[in-house]
């Protein structure tokens, strides 16, 4: 299979010295295209760390990350902030809707920032509302819209692009479990049916069991790399 990101040697750390902190320590990992992955672990174990490593987020202390073939440290922070914007769609634990902005707005955002024209923009986000279920909600403001919707609406937006990989950090700590049950139905429809790799870092057993490979994190080490 084709590798859509890579990291060798990846470090970060915290302070200096005796006060060193490693968030993430010597981490290696290939993701390729198609796969639906999960990173667990405790609160510390570098989970969100090595997620905002591997999409340019932030900059490693020692070795590099490789998204399709591109080292993220040869990048300066214009092409880094273009390749996230262009190829990598996030979803995050607290939804990150702009409250102003109907769930329609919201999903055309990354569009505007590429600068796309009104029109094709329109028509991609009801597109998009109309695949995660939210056909007819597009006028709605995310306070109008329930937990789970809201994350829906946040899946729209990082899907609206086409990115290569969607990096999701915690994105069911705050839906109840019919919620949850809803978001991993969409995302794997989104992963099977248009092959949309997907990386998540998750608490939640249920995002766990449902996902194929389980990458588990301790101490900014993966003590654990499994194929369901």
């Amino acid at each position: 299979m084709q590798t859509i990101v890579s990291c060798h040697g990846l470090t970060r750390y915290y302070g200096a010295g005796a006060n060193r902190v490693y968030a993430v320590h010597d981490v290696d990992l290939q993701i390729d295209r198609g796969e639906f992955v999960s990173l667990s672990g405790p609160s510390g174990s570098g989970k969100t760390t090595l997620l905002n490593l591997l999409s340019g987020l932030d900059l490693p202390d020692a070795g590099h990350v490789v998204f399709a073939g591109i080292r993220l440290d040869r990048l300066d922070s214009g092409q880094l902030a273009d390749l996230r914007l262009r190829r990598i769609g996030f979803v995050f634990q607290a939804y990150n809707l702009i409250p102003v902005l109907s769930a329609e707005e919201n999903v055309e955002f990354v569009l505007q920032l590429q600068g796309v024209d009104a029109h094709a923009r329109r028509q991609r986000a009801h597109e998009m509302l109309e695949m995660v279920g939210l056909a007819g909600l597009g006028a709605r403001r995310p306070g109008e819209l329930s937990g789970g919707q809201q994350q829906r609406v946040a899946v729209a937006r990082a899907m609206a692009s086409n990115p290569e990989i969607v990096i999701a950090d915690e994105p069911s700590a705050n839906l109840d479990s019919a919620s949850t049950d809803a978001l991993l139905d969409l995302m794997e429809h989104l992963n099977v049916e248009h092959g949309i790799t997907f990386c998540v870092a998750s608490h939640d057993p249920a995002v766990i069991d449902f996902s194929r490979r389980r990458v588990r994190m301790r101490d900014g080490r993966i003590e654990a790399d499994e194929s369901a």
